[in-house]
């Protein structure tokens, strides 16, 4: 087992070389959509449904409503990106019960991809909402003082995102390494079905930061109303 996926190197040639990270993503990603392919192929509006269109409505439905809890009105709009992204690295943790299976999101290459991922979604989503002006304008709010203070606060929490999946990530897999050294058996086993726990609480948090981050950016601010108006 390697701390990271990027240790792991399938095929080089020059600068150019195949590792685990890359091979993982992509397979993740093919499973993700053959998987949805499969699954609602056969989507019935009827009362009969079958155990798969079930599971993904209870699955679909949770999201929906955690998006809408966090302050998102409209949660099927950003139930694509958000929804994508809890799916991705919940089922990169889940996988790691696979023997051979490297995680890449124990790479801090593909942590920092999904955090940009938010950085580029957050101006999106926000620009969509309120328009160009409007959103460009809450970078100078409540002062133009706070323009690159805002501006700094929208990198580091990016940055933020990437090392907070990678280390709580990479942490659960070099606790399982060094158990290996150790002791061979039982701990090793029980450290990975916590790191597997880590894993999923990481995704949740990934995905909920990320919606807090769309919906602050979505907020319509109304303006003040003027001193002596009618209420």
């Amino acid at each position: 087992m390697h701390l990271t996926p990027d240790e792991l190197i399938f095929w080089q040639s020059g600068f150019f070389k195949l590792n685990a990270t890359i091979l993982f993503t992509w397979g993740l990603m093919l499973m993700l959509v053959v998987g949805s392919r499969l699954i609602t192929r056969k989507l019935s509006t009827g009362l009969k449904l079958s155990r798969w269109q079930s599971l993904l409505e209870i699955v679909v439905t949770a999201i929906e409503k955690q998006i809408e809890e966090v302050g998102l009105t409209q949660p099927r709009k950003y139930l694509g990106f958000l929804g994508t992204l809890l799916l991705f690295i919940a089922t990169a943790s889940v996988c790691t019960i696979i023997p051979g299976y490297e995680p890449p999101t124990g790479s801090l290459s593909t942590t920092v991809a999904l955090a940009l991922c938010v950085f580029v979604a957050v101006p999106f989503f926000g620009i969509e909402e309120q328009g160009v002006g409007n959103y460009l304008k809450s970078y100078m709010e409540p002062t133009f003082i706070m323009l690159p203070f805002n501006i700094i606060s929208e990198i580091s929490r990016t940055l933020a995102l990437a090392v907070r999946l990678f280390g709580n990530m990479m942490s659960g897999t070099m606790i399982i390494v060094i158990l290996l050294a150790i002791v061979p058996f039982i701990f090793p086993i029980i450290m990975t079905l916590l790191g597997l726990l880590t894993g999923l609480v990481q995704a949740y948090i990934f995905f909920i930061l990320a919606a807090v981050y769309i919906a602050a950016a979505t907020r319509v601010r109304k303006p003040k109303p003027e001193p002596g108006a009618q209420l």
